[in-house]
């Protein structure tokens, strides 16, 4: 198995490259890297005018997975043409995010690895947006319980999982609300790698096991657009239900709502809100269980049956294409609601740089460093950090 990540990762560039030549051949028109307006690096032509991609090379900083670790993420983008609909008759023209396509190929220094693909996109005509997602992936992964007389402990784990998640909702009317369902398919095999002597409270957690899950979500987005919004809102609340009857081997709920706000401040500075809230009831399975997900926290640190979790961030444009981000948030990982009040908070907080890299998107791209209660982490972030 050490030998495929490798492997694996030369097969997924070549076929972005010769996907990238295929594509580009028949184009008799000069692309240009440059900006016609500032004469920068910019990659707005590119993807519009010569089908192209944007290879991503990506350095993975999460703690959970070793703090280091590289990905490469081939990005296509493709415009779309606005909903255009007749309102009291009048002609309204409402835009509409870009189709994007891609695949992700990753490895890290604690030898996790996975391949996926996904796409996003939006059916014009019948006006339904669409998510098709899937892949594979071993993670060597830590999660934490509190154990009486040894106190909180990390566990560690490997775990072989295949995901995949379909998801289709529809426009509702002009309202700009839309509604429909998820599905989500979760293969998990699972071993114990820890201390030998914490085996035993693990619960003999061995097991190779199925979730399946259907749900409704039901969202409203008025951002300007979905890479860096400098305004504008997403609201997002989604209930899925995990059943035998559907195949699963787990029976339980879980919830989640978010909402991002951003408004702009002054001429060139801009404020970004978030609030996330998931809970889930039933026979959870432990790497199932929401986790407070935040720069600068590692991933399933502190988890619960509830998490709260709200960020603040600020971006200080100070050219045409580079901007300064500051952030910070703080949230509760708990099991009951009556245990709120006592549970702790978890805070983290950082700054970090952007650099406009596809003005016609919005589409900026950058570094982030956080510290959040244990360490310091730094973060590369496409578009934006909050991306759900």
């Amino acid at each position: 198995m050490s030998g495929l990540p490798t492997k694996y990762f030369i097969y997924l560039f070549i076929a972005c490259l010769g996907y990238y030549s295929v594509k580009a051949q028949p184009q008799k028109k000069h692309i240009s890297l440059k900006d016609s307006l500032d004469g920068k690096l910019d990659l707005s032509d590119f993807i519009i005018d010569a089908n192209g991609f944007i290879p991503v090379p990506y350095i993975i900083t999460e703690p959970a997975f070793g703090g280091f670790g590289g990905a490469l993420a081939p990005i296509f983008i493709k415009k779309r043409p606005p909903y255009v609909d007749t309102v009291k008759g009048r002609i309204q023209r409402t835009p509409v995010a870009p189709d994007i396509t891609g695949g992700l190929g990753l490895y890290t220094v604690n030898h996790t690895w996975g391949l996926m693909g996904f796409r996003s996109g939006t059916f014009i005509k019948s006006r339904i947006k669409y998510l098709v997602a899937g892949g594979y992936f071993h993670l060597n992964l830590s999660f934490y319980k509190n154990i009486p007389q040894l106190g909180e402990k990390e566990l560690h784990f490997s775990i072989n999982t295949i995901p995949a998640i379909l998801q289709a909702i529809k426009r509702i009317g002009h309202s700009g609300w839309y509604a429909g369902f998820r599905y989500v398919f979760l293969k998990t095999d699972i071993s114990y790698n820890g201390e030998e002597q914490l085996r035993t409270h693990t619960d003999s957690i061995d097991f190779d096991k199925l979730i399946s899950q259907f749900g409704v979500v039901v969202e409203k987005d008025k951002r300007d657009n979905v890479f860096t919004p400098d305004k504008g809102y997403k609201l997002h609340f989604d209930v899925g239900r995990s059943d035998d009857a559907i195949g699963s081997d787990f029976d339980f709920w879980k919830l989640n709502y978010y909402n991002y706000l951003y408004w702009p401040v002054l001429s060139q500075t801009f404020l970004g809100l978030r609030i996330d809230v998931k809970q889930s009831f039933g026979d959870v399975p432990f790497y199932a269980l929401p986790f407070i997900e935040m720069r600068g926290i590692p991933v399933a640190r502190y988890q619960g049956n509830a998490i709260l979790l709200s960020e603040l961030e600020i971006r200080q444009d100070i050219q045409r294409r580079w901007s300064l981000v500051g952030f910070g948030g703080t949230g509760k990982a708990f099991d009951y609601w009556d245990q709120f009040k006592d549970a702790d908070w978890v805070f983290s907080y950082g700054a970090g740089v952007r650099y406009l890299l596809a003005r016609k998107f919005k589409l900026r791209i950058g570094v982030d460093l956080a510290r959040g209660p244990d360490a310091w982490a730094y973060y590369i972030v496409f578009g934006s950090n909050w991306m759900k």
